[in-house]
Formats: structure tokens, sequence, C-alpha cells
């Protein structure tokens, strides 16, 4: 006699888990073309929606330590929305491990498109901090028509001289060949930003990776810094960025050569003299402009394309 086969999908009998084992049933989460889950989260304004933006996390972190920000922009009348990449946060995949940078682009891509869908004909903007910098270009040059604007605080655009040395390039090629999954050591919570309390919070978030870079993860960010070389000339939406001048995670080299070679008309550049990496999780003074900047910003580029769509 043949034994049963039980009809029940795999998935039913044993619900998908985030890497902390909630169900992601219980979730808001998106499955990507490579069939990961990834967890989702939204923030709805009270009145009528009158944008979208789509903010894109940085390496190591989580969407949901955009809560502040988020919660300004709803004020605004944006639905604003964003997921855990792929390796990070409540989404599914080895810790910061990804097969090829351009995923973050696609998944990315895959969930405005359907934000787009619920929403047809409201502005699209993009909002990305370090890494999620680096996803937003790359977004932008992919669908060059598709955005009202883009704000990136403290871009990863072009590598950190000492990190990028031609020796040390070579040599993360060459072990990404042989140790790929060695790691390079881990991001330095004190550089992240003066402010003491959140320096705490993100020591102290577990769903922060608080373990060291992975070579094949320097590799694919190597990667994606020379492709956003080559796609800088092809931007030409409007462009907020805000860096600080002693960043040692993201060189605010980065943010002059994007303005030097972005071919926007509209691109505005504000530096802070003296303010570390998340200027989002500064010192009370340099956050609160910071939010500001981006709250007068894109109320005045929202304004600009609903004008636009009325003409």
């Amino acid at each position: 006699m043949k034994s049963g086969h039980s009809s029940r999908m795999p998935e039913e009998s044993s619900p998908r888990r985030t890497p902390q084992n909630i169900p992601y049933r219980d979730l808001p989460h998106l499955v990507n073309a490579d069939g990961q889950y990834l967890f989702c989260r939204y923030w709805k304004p009270a009145t009528m929606p009158r944008g979208l933006v789509f903010v894109a996390h940085g390496a190591g972190e989580h969407c949901c330590r955009y809560d502040d920000l988020a919660q300004m922009l709803t004020g605004n009348s944006f639905f604003v929305f964003a997921h855990d990449h792929v390796g990070h946060g409540q989404s599914e995949g080895d810790r910061m491990v990804v097969s090829d940078f351009h995923v973050f682009v696609r998944d990315a891509l895959q969930h405005i498109d359907l934000m787009r869908k619920d929403h047809p004909g409201l502005p699209v903007f993009l909002l990305g901090h370090s890494m999620g910098g680096a996803i937003s270009i790359l977004t932008a040059c992919e669908r060059p028509n598709d955005f009202s604007g883009m704000v990136l605080i403290s871009p990863l655009v072009v590598a950190s001289p000492d990190v990028a040395t031609p020796i040390k390039v070579f040599a993360a090629k060459v072990l990404n060949l042989l140790l790929p999954n060695l790691s390079l050591g881990s991001i330095d919570p004190n550089v992240v930003s003066r402010n003491k309390k959140e320096v705490e919070s993100y020591t102290s978030d577990p769903l922060v990776h608080h373990g060291g870079m992975k070579v094949s993860f320097v590799i694919q960010l190597l990667n994606a810094i020379a492709k956003i070389e080559r796609c800088l000339p092809k931007l030409t939406l409007p462009i907020l960025v805000l860096h600080g001048i002693p960043d040692k995670l993201c060189d605010i080299k980065g943010s002059y050569l994007l303005m030097d070679t972005a071919s926007s008309q509209d691109k505005t550049l504000k530096v802070y003299d003296e303010a570390y990496h998340a200027l989002h999780k500064e010192l009370p003074e340099v956050t609160t402009s910071v939010f500001k900047e981006i709250q007068t910003w894109i109320g005045q580029k929202l304004s600009a394309a609903e004008e636009a769509c009325r003409s």
C-alpha cells in the first residue's frame, strides 16, 4: 500500500517565519522574485495621500529606524513605505549577504510598482540613507522619468579612501574568490552619530546586524559604486543631498561628485560641518535642521509635481 501524501503546502503546515521566528502571515510583507519574504512597513497619513515616499535603509540596519522621519512626512500627507532589504532586519536571507547588489534595486522597484498600482497618479519620491542612498540612485537611474524627487542622507557614492586603496580592493577581490564569507570587521557605532542616546539605541537594537561585514558583501558595495559612477550623468530628477563633513562611513566626496556630475537642473547639497553619518539620528540641532530641510524641500517638489499634473 502506497503511503499517503499530504496535499497541504509546506508553508501551511509550517508557516514562513522571520529570522526572529515571527510568522510572516502576522506581518506586512512581500515576496520578491527569488521567493524571499521581505518585512514591509507602512506609514499612512490621516488625510488623503498626496504623494508616496519609498525609504531605503542603510547596511546592517532596518526600516523601523525611520519611524520619526516617516511620521514627519505623513504629517505632510505623504504615504511612506519601506521594507527590510534581503539579509536585513525581519527579512529573509543570510545576514548582510546579497548575491548581487541589483537585488536591492529590483526589490525596491517591485515594492514601488505595487504601491503605485494602489495609488495611481500620485507623485513618487525616493529617500535613502547610506547604502540606501546607493539603492535610491540606482533605482532612479533605472527609471529616469518615474520619480518626482530624491532625498539622500549621507549617501554611499564613492568608497572611503582608507577602505578602498588599490591594494585593499585587489586583496578583497582575491579573498572573494577564496574566502567570500570572511568577516572584515563591523561598523563602529561611535561613528554613526555624536548623539550618545542614538549610539546606545543602535548598539542595543536586536534588529541591527552587529557582526562583521563579509568580503562578498563589500565586493557588492564596490560593484554598486562602480555602477553609480556610470549612472550619475543620467540623473535628471530633483535631488536634495544632506551630508556631514567628518562622515567616516560614507565619504562626503561622493556627494560633491554627485552634485558635479548629475544632469539634474534642480540639485541641492546641504553640508553639516561637524555632524557624523546618521544625520537623522544626530544631536538635536542637526536632526531638527535635517527634518526641516527635508520637509520644506519635499513639500515644494510635491506642489511642483501636482502643478505639472494639472497643466
